[in-house]
């Protein structure tokens, strides 16, 4: 048997386990749920949250959400800093050693999400292997199991506090790997956990241009800045002339959209993509087929969904429902239950179903104003505390403002652009943009690890808008009137691109 028959018949007999657990999963989604929610509960049920909500009492779905509340993050803060102080069973049997640390809360730079060892090995890794399982069954004369997998993650400093940890995501699932695994992963751990990210990305390019590449892990955004890098260190133009049996693209964190032609200019053979949707909180769903980008979402790795009908998001009762009763094409915003200690956690993403059976979804949106194109994760509540920061500091008042990125082209790296209108100047327009884009690097550590430098993002553009524009806009959109709002950010240019004609117009 050739050798690359041999691998890939060894690799379809370690994968096996995988693709039949989601075969099962497909087969019968509702009871797998099901036994997910009360293996859940069973292992909790004697925490602090366990005896607090009633968890030994709870024997339906409709007793689940009776007994425990819908909770964001600033509701469940609380449990999740007694667990970061080491203290043990608090939302979880036993004591978490790890919690990943990330953005998007509304009262603090970071938020810290709870990762057990059931979530790390039977969420995350569980999930990393099935995505490889899929890919070998969609690709079974494939060549990347004798090549080697490039992973980049983002910030991957490990911090201590009390006796517990807390890190990028990307650090976490790096750090714990087992030998095996690692063997397989370029460039190594010492590497791969560099903090710097200057002096790591010249490290990573050193350990990887001579090794043979066969697929790319990791967020399109900081990936492209990586491979552009590497071309202009080699002098080469495609990633082919370096690493011909690269194969594969394995994305997720952000939408990959903006960035495909890019990917696609920098090689000439076909490179294949293939979306994954995970995050600190757990990994949900794979691109299961080679020729639509549907998430098949994962039913089988301790993650109970329920799901909002996005009319009732915000009400005081909302109501929940699980997968028996979902509909395609409607937007839901997203609750888990996970075996990292969650509890009917609104995470913040919005879906909707494209297939039933399977189960696939197509991540819709969020649900709050956000802009995410670089894995910044940039909310509401940062511009309007950085508007403010600049505002009291040049004297200014805003009447409207919109805000949207500006993509990466090519070898030219990305930003955000802002569009504002004043009801009073500010003293110093450069001023105001320096003071805000140093806020919003305060007041969130994602952008400000995409503005370290430059790296990533380049300090933000400011648009000054005439008198009236936003105005103009609204009606000239049929969208005046009291329940009608203006789009403050954005994750595309579709509201700031109109804006900007009609200023200059």
């Amino acid at each position: 048997m050739p050798a690359l028959g041999l691998v890939n018949k060894v690799m379809e007999m370690v994968m096996s386990k995988r693709i039949r657990q989601i075969e099962n999963f497909i087969k019968h989604p509702i009871e797998t749920q099901e036994n997910i929610l009360f293996s859940n509960l069973s292992t909790a049920r004697n925490t602090e949250y366990g005896n607090l909500y009633g968890f030994n009492d709870v024997n339906s779905y409709e007793s689940f959400k009776s007994n425990v509340p819908l909770v964001t993050y600033e509701q469940f803060e609380p449990f999740i800093d007694k667990a970061r102080k080491g203290i043990p069973d608090v939302t979880w049997q036993g004591k978490i050693k790890w919690f990943a640390k990330s953005s998007g809360t509304t009262n603090a730079k970071s938020k810290f999400i709870p990762i057990s060892e059931q979530s790390l090995e039977e969420s995350h890794y569980a999930a990393g292997k099935m995505m490889f399982a899929l890919y070998l069954n969609n690709h079974p004369e494939t060549e990347i199991f004798k090549n080697k997998n490039l992973r980049l993650g983002g910030s991957s400093e490990i911090y201590q506090k009390y006796d517990t940890l807390f890190g990028d995501l990307s650090a976490i699932l790096i750090d714990n790997l087992p030998f095996y695994a690692e063997l397989r992963n370029t460039p190594n751990k010492q590497i791969s956990l560099m903090s710097e990210w200057e002096t790591k990305m010249k490290a990573i390019a050193d350990a990887v241009i001579k090794e043979d590449i066969g697929c790319l892990t990791g967020v399109p955004s900081w990936m492209l800045v990586l491979l552009n890098y590497v071309l202009n260190q080699t002098g080469k133009t495609h990633l082919d002339e370096i690493w011909p049996d690269l194969e594969v693209f394995f994305h997720g964190g952000i939408s990959f959209k903006p960035y495909e032609d890019n990917y696609r200019n920098l090689t000439q053979k076909k490179l294949n993509f293939y979306e994954i949707y995970n995050a600190s909180e757990g990994f949900f769903g794979i691109q299961d087929q080679s020729h639509s980008k549907d998430l098949l979402l994962l039913l089988d790795n301790g993650i109970f969904y329920e799901f909002i009908p996005m009319e009732e998001f915000g009400s005081d009762n909302p109501k929940t429902i699980t997968l028996e009763n979902v509909e395609i094409g409607k937007n839901y915003a997203v609750v888990i239950t996970t075996n990292g200690g969650l509890w009917r956690y609104i995470i913040g993403d919005t879906v909707k179903f494209t297939s039933l059976n399977p189960f696939r979804i197509v991540v819709s949106g969020r649900t709050k104003h956000y802009i995410n194109a670089f894995g910044e994760e940039l909310i509401i509540e940062n511009a309007e505390e950085g508007l403010k920061r600049a505002c009291d500091a040049t004297g200014a008042l805003i009447k409207e403002y919109s805000a949207a990125p500006i993509f990466m082209s090519g070898t030219e790296k990305g930003a955000h652009e802002w569009i504002i209108e004043f009801e009073k100047m500010p003293t110093d327009v450069n001023q105001f943009a320096e003071i805000l884009d140093n806020s919003l690097q305060e007041l969130n550590s994602d952008y400000e690890a995409k503005r370290y430098k430059n790296i990533t993002l380049n300090q933000l553009k400011l648009n000054i808008a005439r008198k009236d524009l936003f105005f103009d806009w609204m009606k000239l959109r049929g969208k005046l009137g009291g329940q009608n709002k203006v789009p403050r950010l954005a994750n595309t240019r579709e509201f700031i691109e109109p804006l900007l004609e009609m200023n200059h117009s």
